[in-house]
């Protein structure tokens, strides 16, 4: 009977890992594939009840960008749910600018910040001295220099969300008759093209639709930017309305920026019939637009999720574990992510051997009528 014991729980510890194995090859390259229409995903609710976790009492300070962003909204209350089941205690700085939020978490003696960070030399030394303090720092959704933080947890690469982007406005097109293989004229509509994400994007969707739909051209120089602002993101989009009413395309890649030129569509009467409106943003705040036959498809990513590994890679830095390149990470209630190299996002940035690289998320999400129930 011991003999037994012994070998039904080396057993388990071997499917155990071999699972873990089996997820981190789905990470590694980069979970559903991002140009792939049908690549939908749906419930990501944590479950009601999680047993204790290695985080398990540990504060971290999660911190985000403009609190009035639909984006930021659903990642605290995503976290926050994912913390609550690790049992360890979320902080969410709101009202307050980051500086003063990464200073906090050093004077409550807190293990960790989470932080989504704006631009700035400032910043990143504040960073270096709550690193120099003992906290764990992580960075989600944009990036610092590789001293000033430990991990990079990625939506996905440039790679993955620039093409993604495209092909929502490809399957939208082929929904209602166009010939995407002809003459396509088209518009991008960002927020912000200083971000290097947002800008990555734009350069890699742009290589995409270079090699795969050569007949395309963009109706405008440059792209259009309308800084962040949901008001301006109105009058931009009403602006591309008008000038370009012939761009049968129009890609958005933020969650301003998309609701944004939707209800600029919606003010002019369009549907969704007249014009392709596609972009990254949060189910909620478009769900009106999907309602009102305004938009038929868009994407994101779990942002909810994504801040709450980015806490829990905190936490768990914090008790002094050690990850190295290649290592694979088993999180609870999401899964076993691999740290992949700092290069994996820039071509050029180097990795310190121990506690430095960057985690992609396990998927991307695409909207549509029929995905977009019950999902975050």
């Amino acid at each position: 009977m011991k003999r037994f014991l012994t070998f039904f729980l080396a057993l388990s510890l071997l499917l155990s890992l071999a699972s873990c194995a089996r997820l981190a090859g789905k990470t590694e390259s980069g979970g559903e594939d991002p140009s792939d229409p049908q690549a939908e995903e749906g419930n990501t609710e944590p479950a009601a009840q999680e047993p204790a976790s290695p985080v398990a009492g540990r504060t971290v300070m999660l911190i985000t960008g403009d609190t009035e962003d639909p984006f930021y909204d659903a990642a605290r209350e995503g976290a926050r749910r994912y913390a609550s089941q690790w049992g360890m205690e979320l902080r969410c700085a709101t009202g307050i600018s980051q500086l003063a939020a990464v200073q906090q978490a050093m004077d409550e003696g807190m293990c960790g910040v989470c932080i989504a960070p704006e631009a700035g030399e400032a910043l990143e030394a504040k960073l270096r001295e709550a690193r120099a303090a003992g906290l764990a720092v992580i960075t989600w959704f944009s990036d610092v220099s590789s001293d000033a933080r430990m991990l990079n947890v990625s939506q996905g690469t440039a790679a993955m969300l620039g093409p993604m982007l495209v092909e929502m406005g490809v399957e939208s097109l082929r929904e209602r008759g166009v010939d995407v293989d002809g003459e396509v004229s088209y518009v991008w509509h960002a927020s912000d093209l200083t971000s290097p994400d947002q800008s990555a994007w734009y350069s890699a969707g742009r290589d995409y639709i270079g090699k795969s739909y050569p007949n395309w051209t963009m109706a405008t120089e440059q792209p259009l930017c309308s800084g962040g602002s949901a008001d301006l993101a109105v009058s931009v989009g009403e602006s591309i309305l008008e000038q370009y009413p012939d761009a049968a395309l129009i890609i958005c890649s933020d969650s301003t920026a998309l609701p944004g030129q939707c209800r600029a569509a919606q003010n002019r009467g369009l549907s969704a019939g007249d014009v392709t409106i596609t972009g990254f943003c949060p189910r909620a705040v478009m769900q009106p637009y999907l309602d009102a036959g305004v938009c038929a498809r868009w994407g994101l990513w779990d942002c909810g999720m994504q801040a709450a590994m980015g806490c829990y890679l905190a936490a768990w830095l914090s008790e002094g574990n050690e990850v190295r390149v290649g290592d694979v990470i088993n999180i609870p209630r999401i899964g076993c992510v691999e740290l992949l190299a700092n290069s994996e996002l820039e071509a050029e940035r180097e990795t310190a051997p121990a506690n430095d690289g960057v985690v992609l998320l396990p998927e991307r999400v695409i909207f549509t009528a029929d995905s977009a129930a019950g999902a975050f």
